[in-house]
């Protein structure tokens, strides 16, 4: 029986001999024997195609395969682009995306974000005497012979990383020694550089500092306007670092201090919750800079509680008492 024709053939095609180089008078025949080292000289490509001859031929299957799957595929991919686009959402559906996406990851507070900024450039301070120098019982004491006792609680902000520091005078005034916390818990003694009686301001530099000290940002109030939304931040009673909230209610005002003995005026009025305690507190806007210093507060019943209404030095006022330059 004879043998079925194969449909292709597994081994490698025999490369062809070059032609010899045909003599101007006579043509090599056809059937002369190839000369010595003929195979050889076979060009690099006739190889290359040789080989992926066979490799088509071993996986033809494979390859037809492979062929149809990427027509499937992108005819699919064809109909999907060819199909009509999905309904546009609705403002309904976007607001409830919205509203789902705050609750659950809410959003912190403009005031939060400038309570962030401006913190960790608050300082407590507070004013040092020693006890019997206002006339109090004395207290035995074995190591120092006299305990200090503290006169005034305030607030002071950072304005330059060396350690300078704005306050209110009158939270240091009189005192024998000025205590001052930052807010990675570092204590130090701070000297009194200069102050502005005029403005009820007092400018401090701390002995010892954190090593990362940062100072506040200062902003000049010429932009401010009443309405403008503040957060005061200090140690109201002692209790702190505490923050409130208001806006600015007006600007260029007056105070005359209850006893009458001072009129500061220029200052900014505003109503965020401020109480003794404040005194020397940064006034600070939503961008978490500082545009004034916390002085005063009004009460016509002189309980020194706050009603709503206090007072801040502006800071250009305020950097002028340590010799800052104008903005």
């Amino acid at each position: 029986m004879m043998k079925k024709a194969p449909l292709y053939s597994r081994s490698p095609t025999r490369s062809a001999a070059p032609q010899a180089e045909a003599a101007p008078d006579a043509a090599a025949p056809a059937d002369a024997p190839l000369p010595a080292g003929a195979a050889k000289a076979a060009p690099a490509s006739s190889g290359r195609r040789s080989r992926l001859k066979s490799f088509v031929a071993r996986h033809e299957r494979q390859l037809w395969a492979s062929a149809l799957l990427l027509l499937v595929v992108g005819g699919l991919a064809l109909n999907s682009s060819t199909r009509p686009g999905t309904a546009p959402l609705t403002m309904k559906q976007i607001d409830y995306a919205m509203r789902k996406s705050i609750e659950e990851t809410p959003l912190a507070s403009p005031a939060a974000k400038a309570y962030d900024a401006v913190i960790p450039s608050v300082v407590r301070v507070v004013g040092l005497m020693t006890e019997g120098d206002d006339g109090s019982e004395i207290k035995d004491d074995a190591k120092n012979g006299k305990t200090p006792v503290e006169r005034g609680v305030g607030t002071g902000v950072v304005i330059i990383d060396n350690g300078t520091i704005l306050t209110n005078l009158h939270v240091v005034n009189g005192a024998k020694r000025i205590r001052v916390s930052f807010m990675d818990g570092t204590e130090s003694d701070a000297q009194l550089l200069s102050i502005q009686p005029e403005n009820d301001l007092a400018v401090l530099r701390a002995r010892t500092i954190p090593d990362d000290l940062s100072a506040a940002t200062m902003r000049s109030t010429g932009d401010l306007a009443p309405g403008d939304h503040v957060i005061a931040v200090g140690f109201p009673f002692g209790i702190g670092p505490s923050v409130s909230e208001g806006v600015v209610s007006g600007l260029k005002r007056e105070f005359r201090s209850p006893e009458g003995q001072q009129t500061m005026s220029n200052l900014i009025q505003f109503d965020a919750a401020a109480n003794p305690g404040n005194s020397g507190g940064p006034l600070v806007t939503m961008d978490g800079e500082v545009v004034g210093i916390v002085t005063a507060i009004l009460n016509p019943s002189r309980q020194r509680v706050f009603i709503g209404i206090g007072f801040a030095v502006p800071i250009e006022n305020a950097a002028a008492a340590a010799g800052m330059p104008p903005f």
